[in-house]
């Protein structure tokens, strides 16, 4: 039966205000600009045509991650925007207000088809239907729990940072395929079942983490039923859990060996942990992520990296804990379902970032506040029905205070997403706040580095920040490459080198290492021969890189071999005819045999490319 004219209006007129809430607090994220590894997600340049989205579809590595749904979404904002951010924000902004509308559609169904006498049936009414013992339309409570969850600050890094669309993209899709299924729940209509199937299927292609939809439909009959049977519950959903199930594991092989194509995962000793070690971990997530949903206050991008030492007693207090709350939540589900449906939602939401699938991220931190965005659907919709049901026992005076208490939350909550939102304004505001809170952070201090390091000003502190990195993740050869490279900028070529050969001893086929080392003993006295060899190294690794044949090619034509410098250059120029330091000392090396007219040629060609070249040049551009 359809809802009475005045309870629709209403739950419009709170819809809009959940709506307009989040634009509200959110409006600092239309400044923001790209950060971190928006770049890997918003459509790479050669998969900007009609054959690119085709690629995105049907080649693995095509893309960051094998999300193909996500990516076309991604392709088509390109097609609308380009690369300004604005547009990706606006979309990430509203794909989250539409998530909080639809859990909110989702709780007003579970509250009003038979889930028992003890829940309240109005946020804040009075008489029979507050107490909870009549059926009627919700029209409070579920947009209260909807607010939190729009306004809650451990959303902003879903929201705030572009790369995360794969969250509030897959969301939408996640909870339509939930209400739809709800209406096919009480219907047993094949279509209302085949249209859920679809937008299920469809959130998998948008992220992975959708699969446990089927597990949490049966947690929620369970608690509205008090049993599952084969036949009503469970046959229907078997299909959902093996596709679920397939996805997972493709997902977990494509982040432990092939993401991105770039030919990395999540492998190697900073993943292997024992089966006791992942219980470790798994338990202490689980607190870590209630309790960022409880007090929000020290959020932060990047997390200490907790060790994992099953010798160290209080470590298995966390998993212990675990199990303590659920035996106790099993011993009460007669009394009450509510707590431990909500906790076995939680938790189980949670499975595949808890640590017992390999996550790539999980090199840089162990939990993200982005890795908990769909879980805390459960979590908040019960602390919006929590206060509704604190004002219907509580006194009059208290009962009519309840409005005001849930507004001075969504304002509290609001304010702090409003703040946490500056944080991601841009990189450097990013890693200079997640410092702050996590000085240990070596991710934060190299991309620090990096951006510093862009200009002189910012050099010294950029060494700094290197060094940081190097000495607490020593192991990492990318660090000490980076190092180097900053030292080699202010003249400290001893001291360069020596990080490049630790680079090299760490990973003896990184590519770089062996180009930036050579380059820098190219410029020492004495150790050409060295230099060379270095780039010739680099260059078996990839013979097809443009820069290498230059920095060569220069190398060559210090040590008097112009010809074989010559040979080089042109290379280069073969792989990238845009690259004017080798149209520049290409013009050097012919001037230097006679080749003026040649020469001049390609003096022509670099200042096409920007470059303000005087004449005659007499030495080659290092």
């Amino acid at each position: 039966m359809a809802a009475p004219r005045h309870e629709r209006a209403r739950a419009a007129w709170l819809g809009a205000l959940v709506i307009g809430a989040t634009a509200l607090a959110y409006l600092p994220a239309l400044k923001a600009e790209f950060i971190w590894n928006d770049s890997d997600y918003v459509t790479a340049p050669q998969l900007r045509s009609f054959e690119g989205l085709a690629r995105i579809w049907f080649e693995l590595g095509a893309t960051e991650q094998y999300y193909p749904l996500l990516h076309s979404a991604f392709w088509v904002e390109h097609r609308l925007w380009g690369d300004a951010a604005l547009g990706y924000h606006l979309v990430n902004i509203l794909l989250h207000a539409t998530s909080a509308c639809l859990l909110a559609l989702i709780l007003r169904r579970l509250l009003d088809h038979g889930i028992g006498p003890s829940t309240p049936r109005s946020a804040f009414a009075s008489g029979p239907t507050a107490a909870g013992h009549e059926r009627g339309r919700y029209t409070g409570v579920e947009w209260l729990a909807a607010a939190f969850f729009a306004l809650h600050p451990v959303h902003v890094a879903s929201v705030a940072w572009i790369t995360e669309q794969k969250n509030t993209f897959s969301l939408v899709l996640y909870l339509a395929a939930f209400l739809v299924y709800l209406r096919f729940d009480e219907t047993r209509w094949p279509r209302h079942y085949f249209w859920a199937l679809a937008l299920f299927g469809l959130s998998i292609l948008g992220k992975t983490a959708t699969a446990t939809l089927p597990a949490a439909l049966l947690v929620v009959f369970w608690w509205r039923r008090g049993r599952l049977t084969w036949r009503s519950e469970v046959r229907p959903l078997v299909p959902w859990l093996v596709l679920g199930a397939a996805a997972g594991i493709f997902t977990s092989w494509v982040e432990g060996h092939h993401l991105g194509g770039k030919g990395i995962g999540a492998e190697g000793a900073e993943f292997d942990l024992t089966w006791p070690g992942h219980v470790l971990l798994a338990g202490r997530a689980i607190w870590f992520y209630l309790g960022s949903l409880a007090w929000p206050f020290h959020l932060n991008f990047l997390y200490p990296r907790w060790p994992i030492d099953g010798t160290v007693w209080w470590q298995w207090l966390f998993p212990l804990a675990v199990v303590a709350v659920l035996v106790g939540l099993w011993a009460l589900r007669r009394r009450e379902r509510t707590p431990l449906a909500v906790f076995l939602l939680f938790a189980g939401t949670l499975f595949p970032v808890l640590g017992f699938v390999n996550l790539y991220g999980a090199l840089y931190s162990r939990v993200w506040d982005h890795w908990q965005y769909l879980a805390d659907l459960a979590p908040l919709a019960l602390a919006g029905v929590a206060l509704a049901r604190a004002g219907v026992w509580a006194g009059p005076r208290l009962r009519r205070a309840g409005p005001a208490l849930a507004v001075a939350l969504c304002v509290l909550l609001g304010v702090l997403t409003w703040r946490r939102c500056g944080e991601f304004h841009d990189n450097e505001t990013l890693y200079r706040s997640t410092l702050a809170r996590n000085p240990d952070s070596w991710m934060a201090h190299n991309n620090l580095g990096e951006i510093l390091a862009r200009t002189s000003e910012g050099l010294p502190e950029a060494l700094k920040h290197y060094a940081a990195a190097v000495r607490l993740n020593p192991g990492l050869a990318e660090l000490h490459d980076n190092l180097g490279n900053a030292l080699a900028r202010t003249g400290r070529l001893n001291e360069a080198v020596d990080e490049y050969e630790v680079a090299l001893r760490l990973a003896p086929d990184f590519l770089l290492a062996h180009n930036n080392l050579g380059n820098s003993l190219a410029r020492m006295g004495g150790r050409l021969p060295e230099a060379i060899s270095q780039l010739k190294e680099a260059l078996r690794l990839d013979p097809t890189a443009p820069d290498v044949h230059n920095n060569l090619g220069i190398a060559l034509l210090m040590a008097g071999r112009t010809r074989e410098a010559i040979a080089h250059f042109e290379a280069a120029l073969r792989l990238n005819p845009n690259l004017p330091q080798a149209h520049l000392n290409l013009a050097a090396a012919l001037e230097s045999v006679g080749r003026t007219d040649e020469a001049a040629a390609h003096y022509e060609a670099a200042r096409r490319l920007g470059f303000d070249v005087p004449q005659p040049r007499d030495q080659p551009n290092e």
